[in-house]
């Protein structure tokens, strides 16, 4: 379970002589027993069955096994993508009314139905390509990174409270999102113009705004993705850790399911607003015209201003409807494909 990765460590069951080594990113494998001895740390893990110590030579996993851990973090999430895309279309679509003025707003059923009138269903996977495409690399990222940015806090500050999950799952976050944006900016792009093609609609950013059009609200995309990983894997990692303690669930489907849900509803909650204003930031020109944004809060500033506070949550339902899902089925998969990796839970 994500929770408990503390840095003590272990001997060896039926050996009286543990194998004792710096703590390393055992968060790949199963451990099994754990103990700090002399000011050392030793971490038995099970291989194949069988417990055996790590090797001190050979302090990092094997990249098979690296490989494995950022791939199955990755397909969980492009797969729970691909069935909550049509989702996102909407949300995007219901972010952008009446941009920069009051008005009536149509909800997530007159947009979809407007959607279907206008441009038809195929309107609905609008920017799918480079949605699948940031999934797998984001995606991992930020599932992969969660884990072992957690155990160089717990090393670091010897805790694994709701304060270092928070912060290891921030630090995921942000840094998935900084390296992943400009396909994050292509996708919406593609969601608000059904004839546009990803390379084209490249070419044509880079040639009209610039290189940098591609890290265009690349600032609001960090803080929404540090609060969304921070939320949303804490969430799930302390919901689990309670839940196994205090209730009856043990580590199977049911438990993964009620986190999952909870954790979904508290991501919407916190990351909603920050969507919104990244969204209108990536989707400004700068060609021509003076931006109306400056950066994130002076969105923030002026949506509220002009629209009103609640028009940061615009979007709102289509978020959790397609947030809380995508939680849901990411994290039910994730650890789905972790056990069938051999790869520990979660």
């Amino acid at each position: 379970m994500i929770g408990d990765i503390s840095p003590p460590v272990a001997s060896i069951p039926g050996s009286s002589d543990p194998f004792a080594f710096d703590l390393s990113m055992c968060f790949m494998l199963n451990i099994v027993n754990r103990d700090f001895i002399a000011g050392r740390y030793v971490c038995v893990v099970v291989v194949e069955g069988n417990a055996q110590a790590m090797n001190p030579k050979n302090l990092l996993p094997p990249l098979s096994t690296v490989a494995t851990h950022f791939g199955t973090s990755g397909l969980s999430v492009a797969l729970a993508t691909g069935v909550t895309h049509p989702l996102d279309v909407l949300k995007v679509r219901l972010q952008m009314q009446h941009v920069g003025q009051r008005g009536p707003l149509l909800g997530m059923t007159g947009i979809f139905l407007q959607l279907m009138k206008q441009e038809g269903p195929r309107s609905l996977y609008l920017g799918l390509t480079p949605a699948l495409t940031r999934s797998v690399l984001y995606g991992g990222l930020r599932l992969g990174l969660y884990e072992p940015t957690k155990v160089c806090f717990d090393w670091a500050f010897e805790s694994t409270n709701v304060l270092v999950k928070i912060a290891s799952g921030a630090f995921a976050g942000a840094v998935s999102t900084a390296l992943t944006n400009p396909v994050e900016v292509v996708k919406i792009r593609l969601q608000m113009n059904p004839n546009a093609v990803p390379i084209a609609e490249v070419r044509e950013m880079v040639s009209k705004e610039g290189i940098g059009a591609l890290w265009k609200g690349v600032g609001p995309a960090m803080v929404r993705a540090a609060a969304l990983t921070a939320s949303q894997l804490a969430t799930y990692d302390e919901t689990k850790r309670i839940l196994v303690k205090r209730s009856s669930l043990e580590e199977g489907f049911q438990l993964h399911l009620c986190s999952s849900v909870v954790a979904g509803v508290v991501s919407t909650l916190i990351t909603a607003p920050i969507d919104m204003i990244k969204t209108r930031v990536m989707l400004q020109q700068n060609s021509g015209s003076v931006r109306i944004y400056r950066n994130g809060f002076h969105c923030g500033y002026k949506v509220i201003r002009k629209e009103g506070p609640l028009a940061l949550y615009k979007g709102g339902f289509a978020i959790f409807a397609r947030l809380g899902p995508q939680t849901m089925i990411t994290f039910i998969l994730c650890e789905k494909l972790r056990s069938l990796a051999g790869l520990h839970k979660m």
